[in-house]
């Protein structure tokens, strides 16, 4: 098996997936229990915010564990703007987002905000000066993502920080999702209020994630209850998870310096590889990319054929997020950087992770041009 599908999900690593066991078995009392054995559990979690704020740099009690990616998102987007609605309803996002942001905006706009989508460039990366222009006496929120789930475009975090920290009554959320362990990124220095990380982007597991929230930043709760999390995430904590979170994530940071040169050099040994094929039109920018993500389009060919022959051969790739790649063929993130529908429907996408290898790479380079050929000649 080739599997070239790490921006859907990671493998989970064998020694996070111990972790997960042993807490389960070990420590499995609830941490709100005030005897003993909950103590036990309640001290394994604190430890384990402790240790993840030791690798983010920040403050343990700025950590909140989460149950991924999209509450992660869905809490930071709708927390603060149902928290600081009296402060203004206008907030500002990019056209090439998340489904869990996007989709998040959307339902603020049906409860009365006003939501700015900023356009993007040819490469997805949007203006500074654009988020700038945005901004008015009415505006609590910017969210952007740091990496593009799609085509790898990674967006000026720090510059748009550095704006947002001119205006003390917004906040500024960043997706990291597809960055962590690829693109490096300074939480405390860059102007972030709220950032979003998902254990199963990083060799975790699904089920996991953590928000980080700067201290003195207050949320609207989604879920009300027995007030865990500083009562922005109510519900029993699963200790096991965040343990295994905590685990991979520690792992990610070691092996982060080593890993990103190693795909860079795939990527850029899989670019010179796809300039070489007229059929192939490669989205992913040579500038301001992920090195992990290589977004390609074959005009004419319907992605899920590619997808399928490919499949067959043991080597599976995606079309755009898994979150959304069942539904409309167009994507979005492609339309939105000017593309036409014949590349914008008929992309591919491609994501590495530190343990993909060169002989990979070959291997589903020589299956993509043999699958493009066995599909012309049936269509001839």
């Amino acid at each position: 098996m080739i599997y070239l599908d790490n921006s859907a999900t990671t493998r989970p690593d064998p020694s996070v997936l111990h972790s997960f066991q042993q807490v389960s078995e070990h420590f499995f009392a609830n941490p709100s229990s005030i005897h003993p054995f909950g103590g036990e559990a309640e001290k394994l979690l604190q430890r384990s915010k402790e240790q993840a704020a030791e690798l983010l740099q920040v403050q343990p009690d700025e950590m909140i564990f989460t149950a991924g990616g999209t509450e992660g998102n869905n809490l930071a987007v709708k927390g603060i703007a149902l928290e600081h609605r009296n402060r203004g309803s206008h907030i500002i996002t990019t056209e090439v987002e998340h489904p869990s942001v996007h989709e998040a905006f959307h339902g603020l706009e049906r409860l009365g905000f006003t939501v700015t989508y900023l356009p993007v460039d040819a490469q997805g990366v949007v203006s500074t000066d654009d988020v700038q222009d945005a901004i008015t006496d009415d505006t609590i929120l910017i969210s952007v993502m740091h990496v593009n789930n799609e085509i790898g475009s990674v967006q000026p975090v720090k510059q748009i920080g550095e704006v947002a920290k001119q205006y003390p009554k917004l906040f500024f959320h960043v997706d990291n999702v597809q960055g962590v362990g690829k693109v490096p990124l300074d939480l405390a220095e860059s102007g972030i209020d709220l950032c979003t990380i998902s254990g199963h982007k990083l060799h975790g597991l699904k089920g996991t994630g953590l928000l980080y929230v700067k201290n003195g930043t207050t949320l609207f709760p989604l879920f009300h209850g027995g007030g865990q999390e500083k009562s922005f995430r109510s519900g029993t904590e699963n200790v096991a998870g965040a343990v295994s979170l905590v685990k991979a994530l520690r792992l990610t940071i070691e092996r982060r310096e080593v890993g990103i040169r190693h795909m860079s050099q795939l990527q850029a040994q899989l670019r010179d590889k796809l300039y070489t094929m007229e059929d192939v039109l490669v989205n992913t920018p040579e500038q301001k990319a992920a090195p992990h993500i290589m977004n390609i389009s074959i005009p004419g060919l319907k992605p899920e054929v590619l997808i399928h022959m490919l499949g067959e051969k043991g080597i599976y790739v995606s079309t755009k997020s898994a979150c959304s790649s069942k539904r409309e063929d167009e994507s979005k993130i492609l339309a939105a950087c000017g593309y036409g529908r014949d590349r914008s429907t008929s992309a591919l996408r491609v994501s590495f992770s530190y343990d993909t290898t060169e002989d990979e790479i070959n291997t589903f380079f020589q299956e993509l041009k043999e699958a493009i050929g066995r599909f012309k000649a049936v269509m001839e």
